[in-house]
């Protein structure tokens, strides 16, 4: 059976509509974690690129999963395209809480900036402005960026908010992918190796 959610965000300029697709083709399973084939962002059908778990102390905190418009293993490219992709956090552990998801990706930010947050400094505080009070094994957000729009930021199929430029985008996908990513081995599965 193939269900489809859909999500829908307006923006001051337009409406622009999510899907993710999944089915019984999945792309991988990690974690437990049933992770779609494919996602849409606006008119663009992205396709799973890799997942992987983000752990700290050995604990399983979540599975950090990549889609874009084609496979690729290309860190600085990735983060640097002004193209449609997609990061989905499935969260693990009941450990991981609002204020430990907060301090990761400020700490985050810091890293894939070089430390020069103030560009993308207010697309970085809506961002925390949009983080739930609790985080439960089992949540997800979706954080899928859609050239000339911004990065749809969901949060367990419900669509919260667009923060607006390219800039925020590779900033906030640095965090996994950059060159000191949250965690070295999700970044390589994340990009399928």
């Amino acid at each position: 059976m193939v269900g489809i959610s859909r999500f829908k965000t307006l923006t001051a300029v337009t409406a622009v509509s999510l899907a993710l697709f999944s089915g019984s083709i999945l792309a991988e399973k990690v974690a437990g974690v049933e992770l779609a084939p494919t996602m849409m962002v606006g008119e663009q059908e992205l396709a799973f690129n890799g997942a992987g778990i983000r752990k700290k102390l050995f604990i399983k905190l979540y599975v950090g999963s990549l889609y874009a418009g084609q496979s690729s293993s290309d860190a600085a490219a990735l983060v640097a395209a002004d193209e449609p992709m997609a990061i989905r956090i499935n969260v693990l552990s009941d450990l991981l809480t609002r204020d430990k998801m907060v301090k990761a990706l400020n700490e985050g930010f810091e890293q894939s900036t070089g430390g020069d947050t103030a560009p993308v400094q207010e697309g970085i505080d809506q961002l925390m402005g949009l983080m739930q009070d609790k985080i439960r094994p089992g949540n997800s957000m979706t954080l899928a960026y859609e050239p000339g729009v911004g990065t749809h930021v969901m949060r367990d199929g419900e669509a919260l908010s667009v923060v607006p430029g390219l800039p925020f985008k590779q900033a906030l996908f640095g965090i996994w992918l950059s060159d000191s990513p949250a965690q070295d081995s999700l970044k390589k599965a994340m990009l399928g190796n």
